[in-house]
């Protein structure tokens, strides 16, 4: 058992340990390059106080990988004290129901995790967001909004986790491909449901209609072979001075979304190429692929569960009983580490994709400058770090940075 102890704290504790690492080191990169190129980030993106930018990528880099520590030392605490292992045996014991005791662990494991973060989510908002002029919410405001994602996010959870575990019962030999399939649908549903039923929830959607705004919108979707009439401002600057834009949906569900951060802050045709950039994700079919990515990266991630979840040592552990609901939430601790280093491989995937985007964008727009002045213009005003470490962008980064992306878009 010593060797399994062993070999859980090295893979968690380390994986841990090796991010915030490659973190810190990113921090220290982007401090001597920033420095190095003050002229070209005023020059081009804008940036006129780099000590500034320098400041919010520190503050927001420590309060996140404090967080990620924290977060594992209470989990390790949780299982190591038994209480785990008890909490769990406690709702087997209440509920009559198999698959309600395990829908209750999941709900109770989601609950924890929520409240765990509520002092990390209000220092960045009323310390970090706050001092750098983003934050627009009130106290009162953020507890209303955490309630509701609270809520929002125990019946996903709820729905989810009956799902998954009927399935681990119906199919003892072969739950892992099953689970997937519920993967994929719940991938597909989140679709729909986020930007219709989660979104509308904190914010209000209003339909770009009869405007020089509508007529930017129809003359980008035009050259670009596109039609949805569902195209959206979503008034973001009540919670954000951040900006932004998304396409979501497929079929009858497609539609466009606009922050009024972004079109506050970008001209017309500054706008028109993020709209382009956005539309090339559904014309080159970059949503559907991925979409499968995430579904295979679920299948690979619970064919390896399945058999943690079936090792009697994975419950012997932190003296858990063998419920299934248990077992996933022991082997999740397993293989999320192992999601983590694999990153760079769907990374390899959003980056083409990304390329691929900006690349329609200018045959769209005829002209790569406007795109470039966009994300000049975002980086800038969300204080962006254009300059990651080469390892801490193949782990995290799903775009090219900025200053790749500018040069490709202004080279004649």
């Amino acid at each position: 058992m010593l060797a399994y102890h062993a070999a859980f704290l090295l893979l968690v504790a380390g994986s841990t340990g090796f991010f915030v690492a490659l973190a810190a080191l990113n921090v220290r990169h982007a401090d001597r390059t920033v420095r190095e190129r003050t002229e070209w980030l005023a020059d081009t993106v804008g940036v006129e106080d780099p000590e500034r930018l320098l400041d919010y990528h520190r503050l927001t880099t420590a309060a996140s990988q404090l967080q990620s520590v924290v977060v594992l030392a209470v989990v390790l605490l949780v299982l190591y004290t038994g209480l785990f292992g008890d909490a769990v045996a406690a709702a087997y014991d209440a509920i009559g129901s198999d698959l309600l005791a395990g829908v209750a662990v999941f709900v109770g494991a989601a609950l924890a995790f929520q409240l765990l973060r509520v002092p990390f989510d209000a220092f960045e908002t009323f310390a970090v967001e706050d001092a750098f002029d983003f934050n627009e919410q009130s106290p009162t405001l953020f507890v209303r909004d955490k309630l509701v994602s609270t809520a929002f996010t125990v019946v996903l959870v709820a729905a989810l986790g009956a799902a998954v575990l009927f399935v681990v019962e119906t199919f003892p030999e072969w739950w892992w491909l099953a689970a997937t399939g519920v993967v994929a649908v719940f991938l597909l549903a989140t679709q729909v449901i986020v930007p219709r039923v989660f979104l509308p929830l904190f914010y209000d959607f209003e339909p770009v209609e009869d405007s020089s705004l509508r007529e930017a919108v129809d003359e980008v979707f035009e050259r670009a072979g596109f039609t949805c009439d569902d195209v959206y401002v979503m008034n973001a600057s009540s919670r954000s001075g951040h900006s932004n834009a998304f396409f979501t949906g497929f079929g009858a569900t497609k539609r466009v979304v606009l922050f009024d951060t972004l079109v506050d802050q970008l001209d017309e045709t500054e706008l028109q190429s993020v709209l382009a950039h956005e539309l090339a994700h559904w014309k080159k079919g970059h949503i559907w692929q991925g979409m499968a990515a995430s579904i295979v990266q679920a299948g690979v991630l619970l064919f390896v569960a399945q058999f943690l979840v079936e090792s009697s040592w994975l419950y012997a552990m932190f003296g858990a009983p063998e419920v299934p609901a248990a077992g996933l939430l022991l082997a999740a601790l397993w293989v999320e580490p192992v999601s983590q280093f694999a990153s760079p491989l769907s990374n390899k995937l959003w980056l083409a994709n990304e390329r691929e985007a900006d690349a329609f964008a200018v045959d769209v727009m005829g002209d790569g400058r406007p795109l470039a002045g966009a994300l000049a213009a975002l980086t800038s005003e969300n204080l962006g770090n254009p300059f990651p470490h080469p390892l801490y962008e193949t782990f995290h980064y799903q775009h090219p940075p900025v200053p790749e992306r500018i040069r490709y878009l202004t080279e004649d």
